[in-house]
């Protein structure tokens, strides 16, 4: 579900690509020396945007480092690092924990539940360390499974679970800031869940899985409503976004929020124009 939370990058500036760059591979290393292989597995973009939110916010100044590693094995990579991207890797790991356990519950998926033991150990203590965050995922990703049992078509109730589960993750402190960062992670976390349901409903209806979706499908203004609700859903986000102190790497920020979050939707756009053509 993740990875629509990233940077357009034919629009940023090449200083910022390199700093954007160097807090993802940053993200990387610290799931790498934390949680291992397994940890490297989960690493999103989605989270590398929440890095440089709080960064910014927090006023975190990030190490500088240089590394080696196996993607880039000849040059070694910039990667910049702080306190909010340890946050960042177990808010990652836990993720994934918590979605392996949900397909094993709902599905009896051997490998989901062979993965999830592996890092169980260390979940272990991202749960000690963050029970409110820990809480959160679990309890959004239970009430998403009862939605899909349930084949509910409430597109508030169903993307509202994950905009739950999203402004937790923001929340890195309970704060001044509490306010405005939890109704952005809310709504941030609804555009996320309907551009993945929007991304996938067709391969859904083939397979005839579940999708909040299908029932509005059907109607004629179908694209448009769609085009519609996400722009309520960015707009509420960037609102509460403009009211946070953020300075530095604002331009990245921007990028994300105003551009990089609509990269996926306009690559579907042009498919579909390209199969109409045709």
């Amino acid at each position: 579900m993740f990875g629509y939370v990233t940077i357009c990058e034919p629009e940023l500036k090449v200083k910022d690509l390199k700093k954007y760059k160097a807090y993802y591979c940053g993200l990387c290393r610290v799931l790498k020396e934390e949680y291992g292989f397994m940890g490297q597995m989960t690493l999103t973009y989605d989270m590398t945007f929440a890095i440089i939110l709080l960064s910014s916010l927090y006023e975190s100044v990030a190490d500088l480092e240089t590394h080696r590693c196996k993607v880039h094995p000849v040059k070694k990579q910039m990667m910049l690092k702080n306190e909010i991207t340890s946050y960042a890797a177990a808010m990652n790991v836990l993720l994934a924990y918590y979605h392996l356990d949900d397909d094993w519950q709902d599905d009896r998926k051997i490998s989901s539940l062979m993965s999830k033991s592996m890092i169980y150990g260390k979940v272990k203590k991202i749960i000690d360390k963050y029970p409110r965050q820990s809480e959160a995922i679990r309890t959004s990703l239970a009430e998403l499974s009862l939605c899909e049992r349930d084949n509910s078509t409430d597109i508030d109730r169903t993307a509202g679970c994950f905009g739950r589960l999203m402004e937790e993750l923001l929340l890195y402190r309970e704060d001044m800031w509490e306010k405005s960062l939890r109704k952005m992670g809310f709504f941030l976390g609804k555009f996320i869940y309907l551009m993945d349901a929007y991304e996938d409903l067709p391969e859904d209806l083939k397979k005839d899985k579940y999708n909040p979706l299908r029932k509005i499908y059907a109607e004629p203004e179908y694209e448009e409503r769609i085009r519609q609700i996400l722009c309520m859903m960015i707009a509420e986000s960037t609102a509460e976004f403009e009211r946070l102190p953020c300075l530095v790497d604002v331009d990245i920020l921007r990028n994300i929020l105003y551009d990089g979050v609509w990269s996926r939707y306009n690559k579907i756009q042009m498919k579909k124009s390209e199969e109409q053509k045709k």
